[in-house]
Protein backbone atom coordinates (compact mmCIF):
# COMPACT_ATOMS: atom_id res chain seq x y z
CA UNK A 1 0.00 0.00 0.00
CA UNK A 2 1.42 3.39 -0.99
CA UNK A 3 1.52 5.95 1.80
CA UNK A 4 0.02 8.62 -0.49
CA UNK A 5 -2.99 6.35 -1.16
CA UNK A 6 -3.48 5.76 2.57
CA UNK A 7 -3.32 9.50 3.25
CA UNK A 8 -5.67 10.38 0.41
CA UNK A 9 -8.17 7.85 1.76
CA UNK A 10 -7.81 9.39 5.22
CA UNK A 11 -8.66 12.81 3.76
CA UNK A 12 -11.92 11.31 2.40
CA UNK A 13 -12.71 9.86 5.82
CA UNK A 14 -12.17 13.32 7.31
CA UNK A 15 -14.48 14.89 4.70
CA UNK A 16 -17.17 12.32 5.47
CA UNK A 17 -16.80 13.00 9.20
CA UNK A 18 -17.16 16.76 8.65
CA UNK A 19 -20.26 16.30 6.47
CA UNK A 20 -21.91 14.03 9.01
CA UNK A 21 -21.18 16.49 11.81
CA UNK A 22 -22.06 19.63 9.80
CA UNK A 23 -24.25 18.65 6.79
CA UNK A 24 -24.40 22.25 5.54
CA UNK A 25 -20.62 22.38 4.89
CA UNK A 26 -19.53 22.46 1.21
CA UNK A 27 -16.54 20.38 0.07
CA UNK A 28 -13.48 21.63 -1.79
CA UNK A 29 -10.53 19.36 -2.55
CA UNK A 30 -8.65 16.87 -0.36
CA UNK A 31 -5.31 15.59 -1.73
CA UNK A 32 -2.44 13.79 -0.07
CA UNK A 33 0.69 15.93 0.34
CA UNK A 34 4.29 15.25 1.31
CA UNK A 35 3.70 14.96 5.07
CA UNK A 36 0.04 14.04 5.17
CA UNK A 37 -3.15 15.41 3.65
CA UNK A 38 -5.60 18.28 3.78
CA UNK A 39 -9.20 19.02 2.85
CA UNK A 40 -10.79 22.39 2.10
CA UNK A 41 -14.23 23.20 3.50
CA UNK A 42 -16.68 26.06 3.05
CA UNK A 43 -18.20 26.48 6.52
CA UNK A 44 -19.87 29.65 7.77
CA UNK A 45 -18.42 29.42 11.28
CA UNK A 46 -14.69 28.85 11.77
CA UNK A 47 -13.38 25.48 12.92
CA UNK A 48 -11.70 25.48 16.30
CA UNK A 49 -9.44 23.11 18.27
CA UNK A 50 -12.48 21.48 19.90
CA UNK A 51 -13.90 20.83 16.44
CA UNK A 52 -10.73 18.98 15.43
CA UNK A 53 -11.21 16.66 18.41
CA UNK A 54 -14.83 16.02 17.37
CA UNK A 55 -13.79 15.30 13.79
CA UNK A 56 -11.08 12.87 14.93
CA UNK A 57 -13.59 11.05 17.12
CA UNK A 58 -16.05 10.78 14.23
CA UNK A 59 -13.27 9.61 11.90
CA UNK A 60 -12.39 6.84 14.34
CA UNK A 61 -16.04 5.75 14.36
CA UNK A 62 -16.01 5.56 10.55
CA UNK A 63 -12.79 3.55 10.66
CA UNK A 64 -14.37 1.14 13.12
CA UNK A 65 -17.34 0.64 10.76
CA UNK A 66 -14.99 -0.85 8.13
CA UNK A 67 -16.78 0.99 5.31
CA UNK A 68 -15.68 -0.02 1.79
CA UNK A 69 -14.39 2.50 -0.78
CA UNK A 70 -16.34 1.81 -3.99
CA UNK A 71 -15.38 3.38 -7.31
CA UNK A 72 -18.00 4.35 -9.92
CA UNK A 73 -17.77 6.01 -13.32
CA UNK A 74 -20.61 8.15 -14.61
CA UNK A 75 -21.06 10.73 -17.36
CA UNK A 76 -20.21 14.38 -16.85
CA UNK A 77 -23.93 15.24 -17.15
CA UNK A 78 -24.87 12.69 -14.47
CA UNK A 79 -22.10 13.96 -12.20
CA UNK A 80 -23.23 17.57 -12.53
CA UNK A 81 -26.79 16.54 -11.71
CA UNK A 82 -25.61 14.49 -8.71
CA UNK A 83 -23.50 17.22 -7.12
CA UNK A 84 -26.04 19.89 -7.99
CA UNK A 85 -28.59 17.90 -5.99
CA UNK A 86 -26.10 17.68 -3.11
CA UNK A 87 -25.48 21.44 -3.27
CA UNK A 88 -21.75 20.90 -3.80
CA UNK A 89 -20.92 23.94 -5.96
CA UNK A 90 -17.15 23.46 -5.75
CA UNK A 91 -17.42 19.89 -7.02
CA UNK A 92 -19.49 21.17 -9.96
CA UNK A 93 -16.74 23.72 -10.65
CA UNK A 94 -14.17 20.90 -10.74
CA UNK A 95 -16.33 18.73 -13.03
CA UNK A 96 -16.66 21.59 -15.50
CA UNK A 97 -12.86 21.83 -15.66
CA UNK A 98 -12.34 18.12 -16.39
CA UNK A 99 -11.43 17.31 -20.01
CA UNK A 100 -13.08 13.85 -20.18
CA UNK A 101 -16.79 13.08 -20.62
CA UNK A 102 -16.57 10.35 -17.96
CA UNK A 103 -16.20 11.21 -14.28
CA UNK A 104 -15.01 8.88 -11.50
CA UNK A 105 -16.56 8.90 -8.01
CA UNK A 106 -15.85 7.11 -4.75
CA UNK A 107 -18.61 6.13 -2.37
CA UNK A 108 -17.94 5.26 1.25
CA UNK A 109 -20.44 3.14 3.13
CA UNK A 110 -23.30 4.08 0.82
CA UNK A 111 -23.77 7.45 2.53
CA UNK A 112 -20.87 9.62 1.35
CA UNK A 113 -19.92 10.36 -2.27
CA UNK A 114 -16.89 12.33 -3.44
CA UNK A 115 -15.49 13.32 -6.80
CA UNK A 116 -12.12 11.58 -7.11
CA UNK A 117 -9.90 9.83 -9.62
CA UNK A 118 -8.43 7.61 -6.87
CA UNK A 119 -6.96 5.26 -6.08
CA UNK A 120 -8.12 4.44 -2.56
CA UNK A 121 -7.60 1.68 -0.06
CA UNK A 122 -10.16 -1.13 0.20
CA UNK A 123 -11.96 0.04 3.34
CA UNK A 124 -11.81 2.57 6.15
CA UNK A 125 -10.44 0.12 8.75
CA UNK A 126 -7.03 0.15 6.99
CA UNK A 127 -6.56 3.67 8.37
CA UNK A 128 -5.36 3.20 11.94
CA UNK A 129 -2.77 5.86 12.74
CA UNK A 130 -3.86 9.41 11.97
CA UNK A 131 -3.90 12.86 13.56
CA UNK A 132 -5.45 16.20 12.61
CA UNK A 133 -2.86 18.95 12.96
CA UNK A 134 -4.00 22.46 12.13
CA UNK A 135 -6.47 24.80 10.45
CA UNK A 136 -5.60 27.42 7.85
CA UNK A 137 -7.30 29.60 5.28
CA UNK A 138 -7.06 28.84 1.55
CA UNK A 139 -8.60 30.65 -1.41
CA UNK A 140 -10.49 28.41 -3.82
CA UNK A 141 -8.04 27.59 -6.64
CA UNK A 142 -5.51 29.82 -4.85
CA UNK A 143 -7.05 32.96 -6.34
CA UNK A 144 -7.57 35.86 -3.94
CA UNK A 145 -10.83 36.97 -5.54
CA UNK A 146 -12.35 33.53 -4.91
CA UNK A 147 -14.02 32.49 -1.63
CA UNK A 148 -11.79 31.78 1.36
CA UNK A 149 -12.17 28.18 2.50
CA UNK A 150 -11.02 26.53 5.71
CA UNK A 151 -8.24 23.99 5.23
CA UNK A 152 -7.76 21.23 7.79
CA UNK A 153 -4.35 19.56 7.71
CA UNK A 154 -3.73 16.06 9.00
CA UNK A 155 -1.30 13.19 8.70
CA UNK A 156 -1.48 9.44 8.57
CA UNK A 157 1.08 6.62 8.82
CA UNK A 158 1.07 2.87 8.46
CA UNK A 159 2.22 2.31 12.05
CA UNK A 160 1.99 4.12 15.37
CA UNK A 161 5.75 4.44 15.83
CA UNK A 162 6.09 6.49 12.64
CA UNK A 163 3.12 8.66 13.62
CA UNK A 164 4.54 9.30 17.10
CA UNK A 165 7.95 10.21 15.65
CA UNK A 166 6.33 12.59 13.18
CA UNK A 167 4.19 14.27 15.87
CA UNK A 168 7.30 14.66 18.02
CA UNK A 169 9.02 16.45 15.13
CA UNK A 170 5.95 18.62 14.53
CA UNK A 171 6.02 19.74 18.16
CA UNK A 172 9.75 20.40 17.94
CA UNK A 173 9.19 22.38 14.73
CA UNK A 174 6.62 24.55 16.55
CA UNK A 175 9.22 25.35 19.22
CA UNK A 176 11.75 26.24 16.51
CA UNK A 177 9.38 28.32 14.37
CA UNK A 178 11.42 31.31 13.19
CA UNK A 179 8.27 33.47 13.06
CA UNK A 180 8.12 33.26 16.86
CA UNK A 181 11.80 32.84 17.78
CA UNK A 182 13.07 35.62 15.49
CA UNK A 183 11.01 38.45 17.04
CA UNK A 184 11.40 36.97 20.56
CA UNK A 185 15.19 37.02 20.21
CA UNK A 186 15.17 40.55 18.82
CA UNK A 187 16.27 39.54 15.31
CA UNK A 188 13.51 40.92 13.09
CA UNK A 189 9.84 41.58 12.61
CA UNK A 190 7.63 41.69 9.51
CA UNK A 191 4.31 42.75 10.92
CA UNK A 192 4.18 46.53 10.45
CA UNK A 193 0.76 47.35 9.01
CA UNK A 194 1.98 50.84 8.21
CA UNK A 195 4.73 49.48 5.94
CA UNK A 196 2.88 46.59 4.30
CA UNK A 197 3.00 42.81 4.40
CA UNK A 198 5.99 40.70 3.44
CA UNK A 199 8.67 43.32 4.23
CA UNK A 200 11.41 42.55 6.76
CA UNK A 201 12.69 44.92 9.44
CA UNK A 202 16.00 43.74 10.93
CA UNK A 203 16.50 44.77 14.55
CA UNK A 204 20.05 45.35 15.90
CA UNK A 205 20.76 41.70 16.75
CA UNK A 206 19.34 40.46 13.47
CA UNK A 207 21.35 43.05 11.57
CA UNK A 208 24.52 41.69 13.20
CA UNK A 209 23.71 38.13 12.06
CA UNK A 210 22.85 39.42 8.59
CA UNK A 211 26.18 41.28 8.42
CA UNK A 212 28.09 38.16 9.48
CA UNK A 213 26.42 36.14 6.72
CA UNK A 214 27.17 38.87 4.17
CA UNK A 215 30.83 39.14 5.30
CA UNK A 216 31.15 35.36 4.92
CA UNK A 217 29.68 35.59 1.43
CA UNK A 218 32.03 38.38 0.33
CA UNK A 219 35.14 36.60 1.62
CA UNK A 220 34.24 33.21 0.13
CA UNK A 221 33.31 34.65 -3.26
CA UNK A 222 36.54 36.65 -3.44
CA UNK A 223 38.54 33.48 -2.72
CA UNK A 224 36.87 31.80 -5.69
CA UNK A 225 37.52 34.48 -8.27
CA UNK A 226 34.20 36.34 -8.20
CA UNK A 227 34.07 40.09 -8.77
CA UNK A 228 31.54 42.00 -6.69
CA UNK A 229 29.16 44.36 -8.48
CA UNK A 230 26.16 46.51 -7.52
CA UNK A 231 23.24 47.19 -9.85
CA UNK A 232 20.28 49.61 -9.61
CA UNK A 233 17.01 48.63 -7.94
CA UNK A 234 14.96 50.06 -10.80
CA UNK A 235 15.51 49.62 -14.54
CA UNK A 236 13.47 50.42 -17.62
CA UNK A 237 10.74 48.08 -18.82
CA UNK A 238 12.42 47.44 -22.19
CA UNK A 239 15.29 45.63 -20.51
CA UNK A 240 12.83 43.17 -18.98
CA UNK A 241 11.13 42.66 -22.31
CA UNK A 242 14.45 41.68 -23.87
CA UNK A 243 15.19 39.28 -20.99
CA UNK A 244 11.75 37.67 -21.28
CA UNK A 245 10.77 38.44 -17.69
CA UNK A 246 8.09 40.90 -18.82
CA UNK A 247 6.39 38.12 -20.78
CA UNK A 248 6.93 35.18 -18.43
CA UNK A 249 7.18 36.82 -14.98
CA UNK A 250 5.03 39.94 -15.30
CA UNK A 251 2.53 38.90 -12.60
CA UNK A 252 5.33 38.95 -9.99
CA UNK A 253 6.80 42.32 -10.97
CA UNK A 254 6.21 45.81 -9.57
CA UNK A 255 6.07 48.46 -12.30
CA UNK A 256 5.61 52.22 -12.20
CA UNK A 257 5.98 55.25 -14.44
CA UNK A 258 8.67 57.92 -14.36
CA UNK A 259 7.89 60.77 -16.75
CA UNK A 260 6.73 58.95 -19.88
CA UNK A 261 8.59 55.68 -19.35
CA UNK A 262 7.72 52.50 -17.47
CA UNK A 263 10.21 51.19 -14.92
CA UNK A 264 10.46 47.89 -13.06
CA UNK A 265 11.48 47.36 -9.44
CA UNK A 266 13.89 44.54 -10.13
CA UNK A 267 12.69 40.99 -9.37
CA UNK A 268 15.99 39.52 -10.60
CA UNK A 269 19.61 40.64 -10.83
CA UNK A 270 20.56 38.94 -14.11
CA UNK A 271 19.74 41.77 -16.58
CA UNK A 272 21.93 44.17 -14.60
CA UNK A 273 24.87 41.75 -14.68
CA UNK A 274 24.34 41.27 -18.41
CA UNK A 275 24.67 45.03 -18.97
CA UNK A 276 27.94 45.04 -17.02
CA UNK A 277 29.24 42.17 -19.19
CA UNK A 278 28.19 44.10 -22.32
CA UNK A 279 29.93 47.29 -21.19
CA UNK A 280 33.00 46.40 -23.26
CA UNK A 281 34.22 43.84 -25.78
CA UNK A 282 35.32 40.68 -23.97
CA UNK A 283 38.21 38.34 -24.84
CA UNK A 284 38.37 34.58 -24.32
CA UNK A 285 41.32 35.32 -22.03
CA UNK A 286 38.92 36.98 -19.54
CA UNK A 287 36.56 33.99 -19.33
CA UNK A 288 35.09 32.81 -17.11
CA UNK A 289 33.83 36.14 -15.78
CA UNK A 290 32.09 35.66 -12.44
CA UNK A 291 29.98 38.64 -11.32
CA UNK A 292 28.58 38.52 -7.77
CA UNK A 293 26.05 40.75 -6.04
CA UNK A 294 24.19 40.76 -2.75
CA UNK A 295 21.23 42.00 -4.72
CA UNK A 296 17.96 43.04 -3.13
CA UNK A 297 14.96 42.17 -5.29
CA UNK A 298 11.21 42.68 -5.01
CA UNK A 299 8.49 40.29 -6.08
CA UNK A 300 4.72 40.68 -6.02
CA UNK A 301 3.71 37.69 -3.89
CA UNK A 302 0.06 37.16 -3.01
CA UNK A 303 -0.83 37.91 0.60
CA UNK A 304 -2.02 34.35 1.13
CA UNK A 305 1.39 32.80 0.39
CA UNK A 306 3.53 35.12 2.56
CA UNK A 307 5.21 33.10 5.30
CA UNK A 308 7.66 34.60 7.78
CA UNK A 309 11.11 35.00 6.22
CA UNK A 310 10.49 32.12 3.83
CA UNK A 311 8.15 33.98 1.47
CA UNK A 312 8.47 37.77 1.47
CA UNK A 313 8.11 40.57 -1.06
CA UNK A 314 11.56 42.09 -0.61
CA UNK A 315 14.67 39.96 -0.10
CA UNK A 316 18.38 39.78 -0.87
CA UNK A 317 20.03 37.03 -2.91
CA UNK A 318 23.69 36.05 -3.05
CA UNK A 319 23.32 36.23 -6.80
CA UNK A 320 26.10 35.55 -9.28
CA UNK A 321 26.29 35.11 -13.04
CA UNK A 322 29.14 33.30 -14.69
CA UNK A 323 29.87 34.09 -18.34
CA UNK A 324 31.97 31.33 -19.86
CA UNK A 325 32.84 29.46 -23.03
CA UNK A 326 30.95 26.24 -23.78
CA UNK A 327 33.99 24.12 -22.99
CA UNK A 328 34.18 25.73 -19.51
CA UNK A 329 30.55 25.12 -18.53
CA UNK A 330 30.82 21.75 -16.76
CA UNK A 331 33.90 22.75 -14.78
CA UNK A 332 32.19 25.93 -13.60
CA UNK A 333 29.06 24.00 -12.59
CA UNK A 334 31.15 21.56 -10.55
CA UNK A 335 32.96 24.44 -8.85
CA UNK A 336 29.61 25.95 -7.84
CA UNK A 337 28.48 22.58 -6.45
CA UNK A 338 31.68 22.39 -4.39
CA UNK A 339 31.10 25.96 -3.17
CA UNK A 340 27.57 25.06 -2.06
CA UNK A 341 28.71 21.98 -0.14
CA UNK A 342 31.49 23.95 1.56
CA UNK A 343 29.10 26.73 2.61
CA UNK A 344 26.50 24.29 3.93
CA UNK A 345 29.18 22.60 6.05
CA UNK A 346 30.39 25.94 7.43
CA UNK A 347 26.87 26.85 8.54
CA UNK A 348 26.30 23.43 10.12
CA UNK A 349 24.17 21.66 7.50
CA UNK A 350 25.47 18.22 6.60
CA UNK A 351 22.72 16.71 4.46
CA UNK A 352 21.28 17.88 1.16
CA UNK A 353 18.81 16.74 -1.50
CA UNK A 354 19.50 17.48 -5.17
CA UNK A 355 16.98 17.96 -7.98
CA UNK A 356 17.45 18.50 -11.72
CA UNK A 357 14.61 20.48 -13.31
CA UNK A 358 14.02 20.36 -17.06
CA UNK A 359 12.33 22.56 -19.67
CA UNK A 360 8.89 23.94 -18.74
CA UNK A 361 6.04 24.33 -21.19
CA UNK A 362 6.40 28.13 -21.27
CA UNK A 363 10.03 28.82 -22.14
CA UNK A 364 12.40 30.50 -24.58
CA UNK A 365 15.33 29.15 -26.59
CA UNK A 366 15.92 26.36 -29.09
CA UNK A 367 15.54 22.64 -28.43
CA UNK A 368 19.23 22.17 -29.18
CA UNK A 369 20.27 24.76 -26.58
CA UNK A 370 18.00 23.19 -23.95
CA UNK A 371 19.44 19.74 -24.64
CA UNK A 372 23.01 21.05 -24.30
CA UNK A 373 22.23 22.99 -21.13
CA UNK A 374 20.45 20.04 -19.49
CA UNK A 375 23.24 17.65 -20.46
CA UNK A 376 25.86 19.98 -18.95
CA UNK A 377 24.04 20.07 -15.60
CA UNK A 378 23.30 16.35 -15.52
CA UNK A 379 26.80 15.29 -16.61
CA UNK A 380 28.30 17.51 -13.89
CA UNK A 381 26.23 15.75 -11.22
CA UNK A 382 27.13 12.33 -12.61
CA UNK A 383 30.84 13.13 -12.75
CA UNK A 384 30.70 14.14 -9.08
CA UNK A 385 28.82 10.91 -8.26
CA UNK A 386 25.92 12.81 -6.71
CA UNK A 387 22.44 11.33 -6.35
CA UNK A 388 19.60 13.43 -7.72
CA UNK A 389 16.01 13.25 -8.85
CA UNK A 390 14.56 14.75 -12.03
CA UNK A 391 11.70 17.27 -11.93
CA UNK A 392 10.28 17.25 -15.42
CA UNK A 393 9.17 20.67 -16.66
CA UNK A 394 10.16 22.61 -13.53
CA UNK A 395 13.10 24.59 -14.92
CA UNK A 396 13.30 28.37 -15.35
CA UNK A 397 11.79 29.80 -18.53
CA UNK A 398 15.31 30.45 -19.90
CA UNK A 399 17.11 27.27 -18.85
CA UNK A 400 17.24 24.03 -16.83
CA UNK A 401 18.49 24.09 -13.24
CA UNK A 402 19.97 22.17 -10.36
CA UNK A 403 18.40 22.82 -6.95
CA UNK A 404 20.37 21.83 -3.86
CA UNK A 405 18.11 21.70 -0.82
CA UNK A 406 19.65 21.60 2.63
CA UNK A 407 18.23 19.37 5.35
CA UNK A 408 17.92 20.78 8.84
CA UNK A 409 18.11 19.12 12.26
CA UNK A 410 14.56 17.80 11.81
CA UNK A 411 15.36 16.44 8.30
CA UNK A 412 13.16 19.09 6.67
CA UNK A 413 14.25 20.37 3.26
CA UNK A 414 14.92 24.06 2.60
CA UNK A 415 15.39 25.44 -0.91
CA UNK A 416 18.61 27.45 -1.04
CA UNK A 417 21.18 26.87 -3.78
CA UNK A 418 20.31 26.93 -7.48
CA UNK A 419 22.46 26.57 -10.61
CA UNK A 420 20.81 27.44 -13.94
CA UNK A 421 22.42 26.92 -17.35
CA UNK A 422 21.29 29.53 -19.86
CA UNK A 423 21.92 29.74 -23.60
CA UNK A 424 18.81 31.88 -24.22
CA UNK A 425 19.59 35.21 -22.53
CA UNK A 426 23.09 35.51 -24.07
CA UNK A 427 21.38 35.13 -27.44
CA UNK A 428 18.56 37.63 -26.69
CA UNK A 429 21.09 40.23 -25.47
CA UNK A 430 23.57 39.41 -28.27
CA UNK A 431 26.43 38.72 -25.85
CA UNK A 432 29.83 38.12 -27.47
CA UNK A 433 33.46 37.40 -26.76
CA UNK A 434 36.40 37.15 -29.12
CA UNK A 435 38.01 33.69 -29.29
CA UNK A 436 41.67 32.83 -29.87
CA UNK A 437 41.18 33.06 -33.64
CA UNK A 438 39.68 36.54 -33.49
CA UNK A 439 36.13 35.31 -34.13
CA UNK A 440 33.09 36.44 -32.18
CA UNK A 441 31.44 33.72 -30.09
CA UNK A 442 28.43 33.62 -27.77
CA UNK A 443 29.15 32.82 -24.11
CA UNK A 444 27.05 30.57 -21.93
CA UNK A 445 25.56 32.17 -18.83
CA UNK A 446 25.25 30.35 -15.52
CA UNK A 447 22.84 31.85 -12.99
CA UNK A 448 23.56 30.68 -9.46
CA UNK A 449 22.93 31.33 -5.78
CA UNK A 450 24.67 29.52 -2.92
CA UNK A 451 22.61 30.41 0.15
CA UNK A 452 19.81 31.83 -2.00
CA UNK A 453 17.52 34.32 -0.33
CA UNK A 454 19.33 35.57 2.78
CA UNK A 455 15.95 35.98 4.45
CA UNK A 456 14.96 32.37 3.82
CA UNK A 457 18.43 31.17 4.86
CA UNK A 458 18.23 33.18 8.09
CA UNK A 459 14.87 31.51 8.81
CA UNK A 460 16.43 28.10 8.14
CA UNK A 461 19.33 28.88 10.49
CA UNK A 462 16.98 29.90 13.31
CA UNK A 463 14.92 26.70 12.96
CA UNK A 464 17.94 24.42 12.46
CA UNK A 465 19.57 25.66 15.68
CA UNK A 466 16.35 26.41 17.54
CA UNK A 467 17.58 30.01 17.83
CA UNK A 468 20.81 28.95 19.58
CA UNK A 469 23.19 30.08 16.84
CA UNK A 470 26.82 28.91 16.94
CA UNK A 471 29.34 31.25 18.53
CA UNK A 472 30.63 32.69 15.25
CA UNK A 473 27.09 33.71 14.23
CA UNK A 474 25.68 34.73 17.62
CA UNK A 475 24.91 38.45 17.83
CA UNK A 476 25.98 38.35 21.49
CA UNK A 477 28.73 35.82 22.20
CA UNK A 478 28.94 36.36 25.94
CA UNK A 479 26.87 38.06 28.63
CA UNK A 480 28.71 39.34 31.70
CA UNK A 481 26.67 39.29 34.90
CA UNK A 482 28.17 40.96 38.02
CA UNK A 483 26.87 39.37 41.21
CA UNK A 484 26.78 42.65 43.19
CA UNK A 485 27.02 46.35 42.47
CA UNK A 486 30.56 46.25 43.84
CA UNK A 487 31.55 43.71 41.17
CA UNK A 488 30.58 45.90 38.23
CA UNK A 489 33.95 47.65 38.02
CA UNK A 490 35.81 44.34 37.46
CA UNK A 491 33.01 43.21 35.13
CA UNK A 492 33.52 46.36 33.05
CA UNK A 493 37.25 45.68 32.76
CA UNK A 494 36.51 42.13 31.52
CA UNK A 495 34.04 43.52 29.01
CA UNK A 496 36.64 45.98 27.68
CA UNK A 497 39.16 43.14 27.22
CA UNK A 498 36.64 41.07 25.24
CA UNK A 499 35.58 44.03 23.11
CA UNK A 500 39.23 44.79 22.34
CA UNK A 501 39.46 41.27 20.88
CA UNK A 502 36.41 41.93 18.65
CA UNK A 503 34.15 39.66 20.67
CA UNK A 504 30.48 40.64 20.90
CA UNK A 505 29.58 41.04 24.55
CA UNK A 506 26.87 42.56 26.76
CA UNK A 507 26.83 43.24 30.50
CA UNK A 508 23.62 42.88 32.51
CA UNK A 509 23.63 45.25 35.49
CA UNK A 510 19.88 45.46 35.95
CA UNK A 511 18.43 45.59 39.43
CA UNK A 512 17.28 41.96 39.26
CA UNK A 513 18.30 38.82 41.08
CA UNK A 514 21.32 36.89 39.84
CA UNK A 515 19.09 33.91 39.05
CA UNK A 516 16.73 36.00 36.95
CA UNK A 517 19.56 37.61 34.97
CA UNK A 518 21.16 34.23 34.29
CA UNK A 519 17.81 32.88 33.18
CA UNK A 520 17.33 35.87 30.87
CA UNK A 521 20.71 35.25 29.21
CA UNK A 522 19.77 31.59 28.72
CA UNK A 523 16.42 32.51 27.17
CA UNK A 524 18.26 34.85 24.79
CA UNK A 525 20.45 31.88 23.73
CA UNK A 526 23.78 33.45 24.74
CA UNK A 527 26.59 30.91 24.05
CA UNK A 528 28.50 31.97 27.18
CA UNK A 529 27.53 33.57 30.49
CA UNK A 530 30.34 35.09 32.56
CA UNK A 531 29.63 35.43 36.27
CA UNK A 532 31.66 38.08 38.07
CA UNK A 533 31.77 37.95 41.85
CA UNK A 534 34.16 38.84 44.66
CA UNK A 535 36.12 35.57 44.27
CA UNK A 536 36.58 36.12 40.53
CA UNK A 537 37.73 39.71 41.04
CA UNK A 538 40.30 38.68 43.67
CA UNK A 539 41.62 35.83 41.48
CA UNK A 540 41.51 37.96 38.30
CA UNK A 541 39.41 35.24 36.64
CA UNK A 542 35.86 34.67 35.36
CA UNK A 543 33.27 32.04 36.32
CA UNK A 544 31.95 30.53 33.11
CA UNK A 545 28.66 28.93 32.09
CA UNK A 546 28.42 27.39 28.63
CA UNK A 547 25.15 27.02 26.75
CA UNK A 548 23.82 23.45 27.00
CA UNK A 549 26.85 22.43 29.09
CA UNK A 550 26.38 24.32 32.35
CA UNK A 551 29.06 25.50 34.77
CA UNK A 552 32.65 25.35 33.52
CA UNK A 553 34.34 26.64 36.65
CA UNK A 554 36.78 29.54 36.86
CA UNK A 555 38.96 30.48 33.89
CA UNK A 556 41.56 33.10 33.10
CA UNK A 557 40.14 35.82 30.86
CA UNK A 558 42.87 35.33 28.26
CA UNK A 559 42.20 31.60 28.21
CA UNK A 560 38.51 32.28 27.58
CA UNK A 561 39.30 34.67 24.74
CA UNK A 562 41.59 32.10 23.07
CA UNK A 563 38.95 29.37 23.41
CA UNK A 564 36.19 31.47 21.86
CA UNK A 565 38.45 32.69 19.05
CA UNK A 566 39.29 29.11 18.15
CA UNK A 567 35.57 28.26 18.02
CA UNK A 568 34.98 31.25 15.75
CA UNK A 569 37.92 30.38 13.50
CA UNK A 570 36.73 26.78 13.10
CA UNK A 571 33.06 27.82 12.86
CA UNK A 572 32.19 25.23 15.48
Amino acid sequence: MELSTLRHSCSHIMAQAVKELWPEVKLGIGPSIEDGFYYDFDKKEPFGPDDLAKIEQKMQALVNERLPFIREEISRKEALALFSGLGEKYKMDLINELPADTVSLYKTGGRFTDLCRGPHIESTDKVKNFKLLSIAGAYWHGIETNPMLQRIYGTCFENKQELDEYLKNVEEARKRDHRKLGPALGYFDIYHDEAGAGLVFYHPKGAIVRRLIEDYEKDEHQKRGYQMVITPHIMQQGLWQTSGHYEFYRQNMYTFAIDTKEFVLKPMNCPGHILIYKSKLRSYRELPIRLFELGTVYRHERAGVLHGLLRVRGFTQDDAHIFCAQEQVKEEIKKVVDFVFSAMKDFGFHEVAIELSTRPKDSIGSDEDWLQATAALEDSLKEKNLMYKVNEGDGAFYGPKIDIKLKDALKREWQCATIQCDFALPSRFDLKYVDNEGKERQPVMLHRVVLGSLERFFGALIEHYGGALPVWLSPVQAVIIPVRKEDESYGLSVKEKLLAENLRVDMDTRNETLTKRIRNAEVEKAPYIIIIGQKEALANKVALRKRSAGDQGQMDCGEFIAMVKEEILNRQ
